[in-house]
């Protein structure tokens, strides 16, 4: 039975203007326990933030791993998403995809930086996304890297054009990235076309490591679903925050 103590989180709710989107883009924050605002504190922020707070569960985890595995608190930034747009933001080809990266570098981390105490230093920042979330993450720090160097990459999803982005840069030795990709997500059909996950994530790896990046790599037994990813946020936190 899950200890009560996992379950008493502090979640606060958001609402930014992204001007750059010509819209408000709703956010959930995880304040950990003890939180103090004279304190400062990593922070992390998910990309499909609804998702990876109901079915990844990653408040409760958080918690899990604060109280009883003696991680350094940090506070967790989930970002949420349209998904009727989210090929649109979360892809390089995507026609929203360079405004929505404003956003978040212009508009919600300076707005969580006004509000929250958490730390501004690129190796303080996580940013952490599943399949197309997860590649925009490594997207969105090869373009930032002043803002961040770390990313979890929950079943990337590394299509060409993500795969080209990548080739194309000499020196990616600022970026540390942890990627777990499922065994049976080797024929999974997107709203683009049905990928071999597997393949699309070797081929990042060795793209990423060739050019300096340290990666942190597992293939599982899993699939593209949040049972599988849930499993395995706790170690993939553990790996950045510890």
């Amino acid at each position: 039975m899950t200890d009560s103590r996992y379950l008493k989180r502090t979640i606060v709710k958001e609402e930014v203007d992204c001007n750059s989107l010509g819209e408000k883009r709703k956010l959930r924050i995880y304040l950990p326990p003890g939180y103090n605002e004279i304190l400062s504190y990593p922070v992390v922020y998910c990309q499909d933030g609804e998702e990876f707070f109901n079915f990844g569960r990653i408040a409760t985890l958080a918690n899990q791993l604060i109280l009883d595995e003696g991680i350094e608190p940090f506070i967790i930034v989930g970002i949420e998403v349209d998904v009727s747009v989210r090929t649109e933001e979360y892809a390089p080809f995507g026609n929203r995809f360079e405004a929505y990266s404003t956003c978040i570098t212009e508009e919600i981390i300076p707005f969580v930086e006004r509000n929250y105490p958490v730390r501004r230093e690129p190796d303080q920042r996580v940013l952490a996304g599943d399949s197309l979330g997860g590649s925009f993450s490594l997207h969105l720090a090869m373009k930032n890297r002043q803002l961040f160097s770390k990313i979890i990459s929950l079943s990337g999803a590394f299509y060409d054009a993500s795969l080209e982005l990548i080739a194309a840069e000499k020196d990616l030795s600022t970026l540390s990235l942890y990627m777990i990709v499922g065994l049976q997500e080797q024929q999974y059909t997107t709203d683009t076309g049905t990928y071999n996950f597997v393949d699309l994530n070797r081929r990042a790896k060795e793209l990423l490591e060739a050019r300096g990046a340290k990666v942190r790599y597992y293939e599982k037994d899993g699939q593209h679903l949040w049972g599988f990813w849930q499993k395995e946020l706790p170690e993939a936190l553990v790996y950045f925050l510890e």
